[in-house]
């Protein structure tokens, strides 16, 4: 046991490391800007300023939407996902496997619960102890299910989900345009200091060094940025590109794509002011999210649409009046 824990200490100190490192970069790469490259390089005042201030608004929000995406914590499903102590017992004291399958049918009546797993059957975690809803997953770093989970960034040291994604999206967005700024910015300085035009100095290194960091740091940041686009204007997570979602009529990639438009609301908000801005605006709770199709929303699990509709509210996606359950269905549990 004291092993296991001593094992756990190290792993959370050490998956701190490529914050760390990113952190690290960054704090060399505003000495080498604003000392090196604008204090004891650009001799024109104007320009000095100019590039100061700018550089300082690039900074500013790179480290906001930096600090909101590590430390926002992953939302988990409510309090009617998990099982009753009593519905725990039960499920737990039978022996019957058909009256477990049963158990959990009953309260899946009473969720908005859409997809199920590869198998067909209800997603269940069994760590967690509770049915997971539509597009949530168990994150075995975290050890929490997580909603509307995307993937598990070591470079946040968090999981990307529904409650920190839109930060995500700006810290990559807002890294890029840092990027950006500080190569086009240093470049001319660069040429010169590489030509003979400016003397040998100690701001010769860090300017040289600037560049190159920028420029690297830039292409790797396009392709993720570019692919994260891709899957907002589809409405998918990173984990459903690899594996479609399930739903009564099978696997569907674009079982949540509803549009570009709407897509695009669902991550963030209708208050375009906010868009640019690491502060929350993404729709919904992130238990249930509108189906592209009506013949998807029909879940046979769903025998008491109006049960649940009364704690979640209506949803013009949302299926209507009570479905009969097919008894063919059956119940895997899955981590």
């Amino acid at each position: 046991m004291a092993i296991s824990r001593g094992l756990r200490c190290c792993q959370r100190i050490f998956s701190w490391i490529p914050v760390a490192i990113i952190a690290s970069v960054v704090l060399w790469s505003y000495y080498a800007y604003v000392f090196e490259l604008c204090f004891f390089t650009i001799d024109s005042t104007l320009e000095k300023l100019t590039y100061i201030l700018v550089f300082h608004v690039c900074f500013v929000m790179f480290c906001w939407t930096y600090w909101k995406a590590i430390f926002t914590p992953p939302s988990t499903p409510a309090k009617k996902f998990h099982l009753s102590y009593n519905d725990k017992e039960r499920y737990e004291m039978e022996e019957r496997p058909d009256v477990q399958k049963q158990i959990l049918i009953d309260i899946a009546k009473k969720l908005p619960v859409f997809t199920r797993a590869q198998s067909g059957a209800i997603r269940f975690c069994d760590r967690c102890q509770l049915i997971k809803p539509d597009r949530c997953h168990h994150c075995s770093v975290c050890e929490t299910c997580v909603l509307k989970m995307d993937h598990h960034c070591p470079w946040v040291n968090n999981c990307v989900g529904f409650s920190n994604y839109k930060y995500f999206l700006l810290f990559l967005s807002y890294s890029m345009l840092y990027c950006i700024f500080i190569s086009a910015t240093v470049f001319q300085y660069f040429l010169q200091f590489w030509v003979g035009d400016l003397p040998n100095s100690h701001a010769k290194f860090h300017v040289l060094f600037l560049l190159f960091v920028a420029l690297m740091f830039f292409v790797s940041l396009m392709f993720l940025f570019g692919y994260h686009c891709w899957l907002v204007a589809k409405n998918r997570s990173t984990l459903e590109a690899f594996s479609a979602p399930v739903f009564q009529n099978g696997p569907d990639r674009n079982g949540f794509n509803v549009g570009f438009h709407r897509n695009l609301l669902q991550v963030f908000g209708e208050e375009k002011r906010l868009w640019f801005f690491p502060v929350f605006t993404s729709q919904g709770d992130g238990h249930y999210f509108p189906l592209r199709t009506m013949c998807e929303s029909r879940n046979p699990l769903l025998a008491n649409d109006g049960r649940w509709g009364e704690d979640y509210g209506s949803d013009e996606d949302s299926t209507e009046g009570e479905v009969e359950h097919d008894p063919s269905i059956t119940i895997d549990i899955e981590s």
